[in-house]
Protein backbone atom coordinates (compact mmCIF):
# COMPACT_ATOMS: atom_id res chain seq x y z
CA UNK A 1 0.00 0.00 0.00
CA UNK A 2 1.13 3.54 -0.63
CA UNK A 3 1.52 6.42 1.80
CA UNK A 4 -0.99 8.72 0.13
CA UNK A 5 -2.61 11.49 2.14
CA UNK A 6 -5.82 10.43 3.89
CA UNK A 7 -8.75 12.19 2.24
CA UNK A 8 -11.87 13.40 4.03
CA UNK A 9 -14.71 11.46 2.39
CA UNK A 10 -17.52 13.05 4.38
CA UNK A 11 -20.12 15.48 3.02
CA UNK A 12 -22.57 17.30 5.23
CA UNK A 13 -26.15 16.21 4.47
CA UNK A 14 -27.34 14.45 1.34
CA UNK A 15 -25.03 13.96 -1.64
CA UNK A 16 -26.57 15.94 -4.49
CA UNK A 17 -27.05 14.77 -8.06
CA UNK A 18 -25.05 17.83 -9.17
CA UNK A 19 -22.07 16.74 -7.05
CA UNK A 20 -22.33 13.19 -8.42
CA UNK A 21 -22.61 14.45 -12.01
CA UNK A 22 -19.64 16.80 -11.62
CA UNK A 23 -17.51 13.98 -10.17
CA UNK A 24 -18.34 11.68 -13.06
CA UNK A 25 -17.93 14.36 -15.75
CA UNK A 26 -14.28 14.87 -14.79
CA UNK A 27 -13.48 11.51 -16.38
CA UNK A 28 -15.22 11.85 -19.74
CA UNK A 29 -12.08 12.86 -21.62
CA UNK A 30 -9.79 10.14 -20.23
CA UNK A 31 -9.24 7.81 -23.17
CA UNK A 32 -7.67 5.02 -21.08
CA UNK A 33 -11.00 4.31 -19.34
CA UNK A 34 -13.23 1.62 -20.81
CA UNK A 35 -15.82 1.33 -18.04
CA UNK A 36 -17.31 3.17 -15.07
CA UNK A 37 -19.48 1.78 -12.30
CA UNK A 38 -21.44 3.68 -9.69
CA UNK A 39 -23.04 2.72 -6.39
CA UNK A 40 -25.53 5.11 -4.83
CA UNK A 41 -26.70 4.30 -1.32
CA UNK A 42 -30.12 5.85 -0.75
CA UNK A 43 -32.02 6.24 2.52
CA UNK A 44 -35.07 3.96 2.44
CA UNK A 45 -38.43 4.76 4.02
CA UNK A 46 -38.43 1.40 5.80
CA UNK A 47 -41.38 0.51 8.00
CA UNK A 48 -40.18 -0.81 11.36
CA UNK A 49 -42.69 -1.72 14.06
CA UNK A 50 -45.41 0.11 12.10
CA UNK A 51 -43.34 3.32 11.97
CA UNK A 52 -41.87 4.76 8.74
CA UNK A 53 -38.28 6.01 8.56
CA UNK A 54 -38.26 9.64 7.40
CA UNK A 55 -34.49 10.24 7.66
CA UNK A 56 -31.22 8.87 8.98
CA UNK A 57 -28.83 10.98 11.04
CA UNK A 58 -25.27 9.79 10.32
CA UNK A 59 -22.39 10.17 12.74
CA UNK A 60 -18.86 8.78 12.65
CA UNK A 61 -15.53 8.64 14.37
CA UNK A 62 -14.26 10.81 11.51
CA UNK A 63 -10.49 10.28 11.81
CA UNK A 64 -10.90 6.54 12.26
CA UNK A 65 -13.51 6.32 9.49
CA UNK A 66 -11.42 8.35 7.03
CA UNK A 67 -8.45 6.07 7.77
CA UNK A 68 -10.65 3.00 7.10
CA UNK A 69 -11.96 4.51 3.84
CA UNK A 70 -8.33 5.17 2.87
CA UNK A 71 -7.35 1.56 3.61
CA UNK A 72 -10.28 0.26 1.54
CA UNK A 73 -9.36 2.58 -1.32
CA UNK A 74 -5.72 1.49 -1.27
CA UNK A 75 -6.67 -2.19 -1.06
CA UNK A 76 -8.98 -1.82 -4.06
CA UNK A 77 -6.28 -0.10 -6.14
CA UNK A 78 -3.87 -2.88 -5.19
CA UNK A 79 -6.33 -5.69 -5.98
CA UNK A 80 -7.97 -4.31 -9.16
CA UNK A 81 -6.78 -2.50 -12.28
CA UNK A 82 -8.54 0.80 -11.50
CA UNK A 83 -8.02 4.14 -13.16
CA UNK A 84 -9.86 6.20 -10.55
CA UNK A 85 -12.17 5.97 -7.57
CA UNK A 86 -14.40 8.34 -5.61
CA UNK A 87 -15.95 7.52 -2.24
CA UNK A 88 -18.20 9.97 -0.36
CA UNK A 89 -20.44 9.39 2.65
CA UNK A 90 -22.93 11.71 4.30
CA UNK A 91 -22.82 13.01 7.84
CA UNK A 92 -25.79 14.67 9.49
CA UNK A 93 -29.40 14.20 8.49
CA UNK A 94 -30.31 12.62 5.16
CA UNK A 95 -34.00 12.32 4.29
CA UNK A 96 -35.63 9.20 2.83
CA UNK A 97 -35.03 9.17 -0.92
CA UNK A 98 -31.75 11.11 -0.71
CA UNK A 99 -28.25 9.74 -1.40
CA UNK A 100 -25.97 9.01 1.58
CA UNK A 101 -23.16 6.99 -0.08
CA UNK A 102 -21.55 7.56 -3.47
CA UNK A 103 -18.89 5.19 -4.82
CA UNK A 104 -17.55 5.58 -8.36
CA UNK A 105 -14.84 3.45 -10.00
CA UNK A 106 -13.26 3.47 -13.45
CA UNK A 107 -11.06 0.95 -15.22
CA UNK A 108 -9.89 0.04 -18.69
CA UNK A 109 -11.99 -3.17 -18.35
CA UNK A 110 -15.72 -3.55 -17.64
CA UNK A 111 -15.54 -6.74 -15.55
CA UNK A 112 -13.08 -5.07 -13.19
CA UNK A 113 -15.46 -2.26 -12.22
CA UNK A 114 -18.20 -4.70 -11.17
CA UNK A 115 -15.88 -6.76 -8.97
CA UNK A 116 -14.14 -3.71 -7.53
CA UNK A 117 -17.36 -1.93 -6.67
CA UNK A 118 -18.76 -4.94 -4.83
CA UNK A 119 -15.48 -5.35 -2.93
CA UNK A 120 -15.48 -1.67 -1.91
CA UNK A 121 -19.13 -1.43 -0.83
CA UNK A 122 -18.94 -4.68 1.18
CA UNK A 123 -15.77 -3.46 2.91
CA UNK A 124 -17.41 -0.12 3.76
CA UNK A 125 -20.45 -1.83 5.28
CA UNK A 126 -18.28 -4.24 7.28
CA UNK A 127 -15.40 -2.06 8.45
CA UNK A 128 -16.12 1.68 8.52
CA UNK A 129 -17.33 3.19 11.82
CA UNK A 130 -20.27 5.20 10.48
CA UNK A 131 -23.46 5.00 12.52
CA UNK A 132 -27.01 5.85 11.54
CA UNK A 133 -29.86 6.89 13.79
CA UNK A 134 -33.16 6.16 12.02
CA UNK A 135 -35.62 8.96 12.60
CA UNK A 136 -39.28 8.03 12.23
CA UNK A 137 -42.16 10.18 11.00
CA UNK A 138 -43.38 10.50 14.62
CA UNK A 139 -39.89 11.92 15.52
CA UNK A 140 -38.93 8.89 17.62
CA UNK A 141 -35.66 7.19 16.68
CA UNK A 142 -33.52 4.06 16.96
CA UNK A 143 -29.97 3.15 15.96
CA UNK A 144 -29.81 1.55 12.52
CA UNK A 145 -28.81 -2.09 12.21
CA UNK A 146 -26.58 -2.67 9.16
CA UNK A 147 -27.92 -5.32 6.81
Amino acid sequence: MTDKKIKNVFRQGAISSEFIGDSIAKHQTKTSIGAHNIFLGQVRADVIDNKTVSAIEYTAYEDMANAKFHDIREAAFEKFELTCMHIYHSLGTVKAGEICLFVFVSSPRRKVVFKALEFIVEAIKADVPVFGKEIFEDESHQWKVNN
